[in-house]
Order: C-alpha cells, then structure tokens, then sequence
C-alpha cells in the first residue's frame, strides 16, 4: 500500500496510514513521508506500537539524531538508547516520579509553547514521539502552524520583523519556572542560538513566523521590549485557528516538523503513569527532506 493523507485540520494536520512504520523504509517511502511532512508539518500514524529498536530505526532513515538537553543534565536513563528522549514522569528504576522532582520540571516546560532543540545550532527538523502507557485524562499535545499565523500577520508587522532576529536559550524555560540551580559549566554546554523571526520552509518555500518559548530577546532591541513584541507574536501564533489539539490513543505515533510548528503538553495527573518516547532528527546535511 502507498501512503494515505486525512487531514485533520484546515492549515495542517494529516492522519496518515499505509505505511508499516515498524518496517525499514524503503527510499521511495522516506520521499512520500517527506512530501507529506511538507505540505501538512505533522502527521498522525494511529495503532503503530513500537519498540525501542524500530523507533531509532524509522526515526535514523530521516537523518541524524539529536540528544538535545541530556547534554546538559545528564541523568540516570532507563530507556536503551541515548537518542530516545524519555518524555514520561517515570524514574531510572521504573517508578512514578514525585511532584517536585526534576523530571516533572522538564514535564512542565513541555507545557509551554515550543519547538524542539531551537536553542541550538543545528536546530531539530522532525520529532516523533510514540505513546506507550497514557493517563486516564489529559495529556493531550497541542501544535500550532507557523506557516499560517505568518500568512495572517498584517503585511506593517511582516515588514518589521523581516530582518529581525531572536536569540533562543536551553535553559529558558526552567528558568521561567523557577528552576535556577545550574553550574555555570551546564550553562555554557549548549551556548545561545540566534535565528531569524521569519524563516522559509526549506521543504515548502513557505515563510515561517519562527517564535517560541526559547527565545529570549530580539538582537539589538531593549530586553524588555523585545520580550514583550516575542509575548505578542507568540499569541498571535498560537490562536485557536492555527491550533491543532492531538488526543493521544496507545500507540500512535505523532511525527511534526520543528522548523514550522510549535507544540506543548496538556495537563494530566502527574501521580499516575504516562510514558511517551521521542527522537528527533538534527537539520543538517544528512537530514533526508
């Protein structure tokens, strides 16, 4: 079978299916998913479980895979493979986390708006993240079209922020949500990434209104001000119009493009055990797009 599309949402969003992504890939399907990934930026694959081996396999035919903030906290794993991000509140020893523990602080920075690894240079292009055990509400991810919310900016903010550009930091988030106790050495691993506030798709052509949590000042502005025109554009972005809300279901997996959306966790009942596994593939010269 050949990949079907459904989309999900009226700017982007397909439910793909016809693809056993447990299997290795062939070139022609790696180009189909791609072509896909391009025009709708994320797509849904329902009741495809997958082991930890098959989903560094799907995910290593698209490129190079990104560790991205284990550099810097390098902590006890449970999971076999370094490039799996283990997004879970479940500990080394396969027990639930407590409230205050540093992991459900990653948890709740998951739920600001952002996309993958912008604090760094190469910056991520695709995540995939596999559901394996789910609470019994919420949770759910929420993603938002760039491309969109750039299409509706009135064409006086599209001539301002064309030549501007935003500085994004790793440790941002925690420290947005009181989390101040890094080493200088853990600061300095991941320096700042600077990027444009309007990218283009590489795959699409399509101009991109790139913001994010990460970022943390326009270059060359006051902080303060430059904080608040990222505030407003970030609102702007997020609109219910240009939010597409993914209700999660075991073993779906949920592929997106970083360098065209945002995304954010939902809310759950962080005493009860949710279990969901990323990789996420660098944008370089070995990504497969």
């Amino acid at each position: 079978m050949s990949l079907k599309l459904t989309p999900l949402h009226p700017h982007f969003v397909a439910e793909a299916s016809g693809i056993d992504l447990t299997q290795p890939l062939t070139p022609g399907q790696v180009q189909e998913i791609n072509a896909a990934m391009n025009q709708y930026a994320v797509l849904v694959w329902r009741e495809q479980p997958m082991t930890q081996q098959q989903q560094m396999r799907l995910a290593s035919s698209f490129g190079t895979l990104d560790i991205g903030l284990k550099r810097v906290f390098k902590r006890p794993e449970r999971l076999e493979y370094e490039e799996l991000i283990d997004i879970s509140n479940v500990d080394a020893d396969g027990q639930v986390v407590k409230r205050d523990a540093p992991k459900n602080l990653s948890n709740f920075a998951n739920m600001l708006w952002h996309s993958d690894s912008s604090f760094q240079t190469p910056r991520a292009a695709y995540s995939m993240l596999s559901a394996v055990v789910l609470p019994s509400w919420g949770g759910n991810t929420e993603f938002a079209d760039l491309r969109a919310a750039y299409d509706a900016l009135p064409d006086r903010i599209k001539q301002e922020i064309q030549a501007l550009q935003a500085e994004h930091s790793a440790l941002h988030t925690r420290l947005l949500l009181g989390d101040n106790v890094y080493t200088d050495e853990q600061k300095k691993t991941i320096p700042p990434a600077t990027w444009p506030l309007v990218t283009t798709h590489p795959g699409s052509g399509r101009k991109v209104l790139f913001v994010g949590v990460h970022a943390t000042h326009i270059v060359g502005w006051p902080v303060a001000e430059g904080r608040m025109y990222l505030h407003d554009l970030l609102e702007h972005a997020t609109q219910r119009e240009f939010v597409y809300t993914h209700e999660w279901q075991p073993g779906d997996l949920v592929m997106w493009d970083n360098r065209s959306t945002l995304h954010r966790g939902r809310r759950y009942d962080i005493s009860e055990r949710r279990e969901l596994r990323r990789t996420t593939i660098n944008d370089d010269e070995t990504l497969q797009a």
